[in-house]
């Protein structure tokens, strides 16, 4: 494992035991404080196994540290994350995808905001890996869900050099920044699923990743047709405090799939929402302090520059910018997750090398 500023990875002689491993990386300001699995050579050999990528190959420059993104890099990471080799491409898409110009891998590390990148699994790969989105999948008790995102935050960090209190300037931090993947609940979807959406056939894998806050419940049992529920959807948007009101990012909303049942039943596609809401979720002027509706003149001229008492300010730049997924499983709610603002998504395909096998995937887990 090397340690910011080397010229790349150190073999270093430990027990093959995980409290020694972790003390010794722990001291030297490699983990995010949980247990690692020692990263062997052994472990890491295999997980490159499923990639065609060579183990000294380049990603590209990853800030803040500006260090080289190598494959072999983002093996270890992996390793010390508990992910299983399958879990693989995946990473190194994810890892892909966050180094897009347009994603601003930089701000979303060194920012004083709670930003994280939230990772969206779609297509195949994600039945096949169970990575979950359906019932309780943004939290614990999915091995690949917690790895997966384990990993990525490892290497924004040992790779990235996104140290809190160091360069990662995070005010609070963020429960997101230890792991932030899902996948689309897209068998419950009344809807084409994000991927299809980007410009991706329906049987690609693909990830998107988005900078973002960390999910708001939208807790609504009693509507019974679209425009009730969108109403209420349209009430936790419209908030003066979130980067999205002023920079404009791609705001997610995480619709449950019964609410998504009960809104696609009344004939409303994705395209109305985000028409709907972008009308309904709109800010009254007398919300933003006197300080930010100036601030943000010169931030978001338009509508600022020319909004006063009585103006209604649009919660993000048009309404394609929103993010619509569905997930999670019964019950009556949907998310509101806010992002960075200063950051774009970008969605990559997912490439494995042919012929590697998924089986210790399903003998762990089932199918």
């Amino acid at each position: 494992m090397r340690t910011q500023g080397t010229a790349g990875p150190e073999a270093v002689r430990l027990a093959d035991d995980v409290v020694a491993v972790s003390d010794y990386l722990y001291d030297h300001g490699m983990t995010d404080g949980l247990p690692v699995v020692p990263p062997t050579r052994e472990r890491v050999e295999a997980m490159l196994e499923f990639t065609d990528l060579e183990p000294d190959e380049s990603l590209g420059i990853m800030p803040p540290g500006y260090n080289e993104a190598r494959v072999d890099l983002l093996a270890i990471n992996a390793v010390m994350a508990g992910c299983q080799p399958e879990y693989f491409p995946v990473i190194i898409a994810a890892v892909q995808a966050m180094l897009q110009k347009e994603f601003n891998l930089f701000g979303c590390q060194a920012t004083t905001h709670v930003v994280a990148p939230l990772v969206i699994v779609n297509g195949p790969i994600a039945q096949e890996l169970c990575i979950a989105g359906g019932v309780g999948c943004f939290g614990p008790g999915f091995k690949a869900n917690a790895t997966i995102g384990r990993a990525l935050r490892l290497i924004l960090m040992n790779v990235g050099g996104a140290y809190p209190g160091l360069t990662d300037k995070a005010t609070f931090g963020s429960p997101a920044k230890f792991t932030y993947v899902i996948a689309e609940n897209e068998r419950e979807s009344p809807y084409a699923p994000l991927h299809v959406e980007r410009g991706y056939p329906a049987d690609v894998s693909t990830v998107t990743v988005i900078g973002c806050e960390a999910p708001h419940n939208i807790n609504d049992h009693g509507s019974r047709s679209a425009d009730e529920l969108l109403t209420t959807i349209a009430s936790v948007m419209s908030t003066s405090g979130h980067n999205d009101a002023y920079l404009c990012g791609n705001p997610v909303l995480v619709l449950g799939p019964e609410h998504a049942a009960t809104i696609a039943r009344d004939g409303v596609g994705k395209e109305d929402i985000r028409a709907i809401l972008f009308e309904r979720a709109r800010i009254p002027y007398e919300k933003f302090s006197r300080g930010n509706a100036e601030r943000f003149k010169t931030m978001r001229p338009d509508p600022f520059a020319t909004a006063g008492p009585g103006s209604l300010i649009p919660p993000y730049g048009k309404p394609e910018d929103l993010v619509i997924v569905v997930a999670g499983g019964p019950g009556k709610h949907s998310l509101f997750i806010p992002t960075f603002g200063d950051t774009r998504m970008v969605t990559r395909p997912i490439a494995r090398r042919e012929g590697t096998p998924l089986r210790s995937v399903r003998e762990l887990v089932g199918p």
